[in-house]
């Protein structure tokens, strides 16, 4: 293949966060060329994007529905789309496209329901498209390299498994000043039944997961909202049973004053323990039993070939956010380029999350809210 792989988006308009992150991700290895969005509802900023990112008139859309339409009919059409808008759009658009046969990068938590997401899940099988789900952190060297370990056997057996994300940009009613960012994450509407535990919440769920592979089997919840006259929680507390008798617990909060994005895991198995903190994520502290803690550094030989992988500058350079998002580009780029040219491609390869991390996320947003609501009980965890 002599081109880029050609990407459009849906949202991250002007002034729009996460869709600048987006962008500097996918461009970063250079695999990518933006050639299409629908970046607004409101056509003008869109257009304004468009201009702004040297777009061709013709390929900034009014719709979604119309960029799906005339991108899906062109011959040099995009290969994929990224959408990164807030929460509810996610569904919708992506079945749009995803009924093109265009494959599909997608801001999480996916929906606003397990049933949404199935339905979702239904018509990427059917097409057999690329579904990417962008929880960064599964980007991180550091991260990979501790899921090497557990992979490897180093821990042994797991029996403990701490997790926690808090932040601090909630904790007065941001959401009544303008803060945009704040208005649609504390709408039902827009976010869905989750707040906290949706926006961050889900992120050390899938981090358990991505690191660990462990199963949850059972969990117990306690969410609550501390803000006066918010809609959604704020924080969460959440007890967790593993299949194999393991034990957990993740702790999300937004009103935890003194925290930015202070995302922590704590791993101890029968043989050893690990421990990785995303704000000094160049880092992963191992700790064999009856030896002396290591700290293991991203780009040093220590560290695993997973985490070398996808290292770009030597130790020492933080690396981090954007990089993690860059990542997932990039595995996502090493399948396409795959499918696309003919060529075989092992799919036990893939790292970045799926839509089956997508629907399981889905499913313990709506498990934790129903444990929460019935005081705390433990509620059986299924995520098929």
């Amino acid at each position: 293949m002599n081109r880029k792989i050609r990407i459009g988006m849906v949202g991250g308009g002007k002034d729009a966060f996460i869709g600048g992150v987006h962008r500097i991700a996918l461009r970063l290895d250079g695999y990518y060329e933006l050639v299409a969005g629908s970046f607004s509802s409101n056509f003008d900023n869109s257009k304004e994007t468009g201009k702004n990112l040297g777009l061709a008139e013709d390929r900034v859309y009014e719709t979604y529905q119309e960029m799906a339409e005339k991108e899906s009919a062109r011959s040099d059409g995009i290969d994929v789309v990224s959408i990164v808008t807030p929460n509810h759009l996610h569904i919708p658009i992506a079945k749009i496209f995803a009924e093109k046969g265009i494959h599909i990068i997608c801001d999480k938590p996916l929906a606003l329901s397990s049933e949404e997401a199935t339905s979702l899940k239904n018509i990427v099988e059917s097409k057999k498209l690329i579904f990417a789900l962008t929880h960064n952190y599964t980007g991180y060297p550091m991260v990979r390299h501790a899921r090497s370990l557990i992979q490897k056997g180093d821990l042994g057996s797991i029996r403990v498994i701490q997790a926690e994300y808090p932040q601090d940009w909630l904790t007065t009613k941001a959401e009544d000043n303008g803060l945009k960012q704040a208005e649609w994450r504390t709408d039902p509407k827009r976010s869905g039944g989750g707040g906290c535990i949706g926006d961050i919440g889900t992120h050390a769920f899938n981090l358990i997961r991505f690191i660990t592979g462990l199963e949850v089997d059972e969990l117990s919840a306690d969410i609550h909202t501390f803000v006066k006259g918010r809609l959604l929680d704020d924080n969460a507390q959440i007890m967790l049973r593993f299949k194999g008798g393991a034990k957990g617990a993740i702790w999300s909060s937004q009103v935890a004053v003194g925290n930015e994005n202070n995302l922590k895991i704590r791993v101890f198995g029968e043989n050893g323990g690990l421990e990785w903190r995303q704000e000094d994520p160049n880092y992963l502290y191992y700790t064999k039993f009856g030896h002396p803690t290591q700290r293991i550094t991203r780009g040093s030989g220590s560290a695993s070939v997973e985490a070398n992988d996808v290292t770009r500058i030597p130790p020492g350079h933080p690396e981090g956010y954007l990089e993690g998002f860059a990542n997932i580009y990039s595995d996502v780029y090493k399948e396409l380029f795959a499918q696309i040219n003919n060529k075989k491609y092992e799919q036990s390869n893939n790292c970045y999350p799926t839509i089956y991390d997508g629907v399981e996320g889905m499913k313990f947003i709506e498990t934790v809210l129903e444990s929460s609501k019935n005081n705390s009980k433990w509620v059986q965890f299924n995520s098929k």
